[in-house]
């Protein structure tokens, strides 16, 4: 990040050896500890990232969380393709594949419903984790994707209501949704 090279011995230690590129050198005490920060850097390739908790367990858990969310960022940077979030994918492919399952007869309809019903399985979650009531609003987002141009429609993680997931910007990358797809019917 400031240009400087290692080196093992400082008997060893030349001119173009020294980093320049650093705005500030500091040196901060958090908590018991000392800790030194370069920032402001003119071509910064890398960060350090300090975590701090009340005790192991919340810091082993806001290391996972900050884990997850730079794997997150790392998928969509490697496959930029994103699909809705809130359950309106999975409503959206549940409607169809029970519209196909009626045009089949006798057993060859049961995978497609199965499918189906499976499917509802992740805005019924994220419904019943607002406390809403699942049975209401689930009802709710079937009717509301059986309209025209309703295929936005899904969950808000927040309140429990039904939303446009496209207005409410909740997104989610594809390799992921894909990857959960290919797991959950892997035979």
């Amino acid at each position: 990040a400031c240009g400087a090279r290692i080196v093992s011995r400082t008997d060893e230690l030349r001119e173009e050896d020294v980093g320049t590129g650093a705005g500030l050198f500091e040196v901060k005490k958090i908590g018991d500890e000392y800790f030194t920060f370069v920032t402001e850097c003119k071509d910064p390739k890398a960060c350090t990232i300090l975590l701090r908790g009340a005790s192991k367990e919340i810091l082993a858990e806001v290391e996972r969380n900050l884990q997850d969310a730079m794997q997150v960022c790392r998928n969509v940077l490697l496959e930029p393709l994103l699909l809705l979030g809130g359950g309106a994918v999975e409503m959206a492919v549940s409607k169809r594949l029970m519209e196909r399952s009626r045009a089949l007869t006798g057993v060859e309809q049961w995978p497609y419903r199965a499918v189906a019903q499976a499917l509802e399985v992740i805005p019924r979650t994220l419904i019943q984790n607002c406390g809403a009531s699942t049975i209401r609003v689930l009802t709710s987002l079937r009717a509301k994707h059986t309209q025209d141009n309703s295929v936005c429609w899904g969950v808000d993680g927040e309140t429990g209501c039904l939303s446009d997931m496209s207005v409410l910007g909740i997104w989610e990358p594809l390799a992921v949704k894909a990857q959960t797809y290919k797991t959950a019917v892997e035979v």
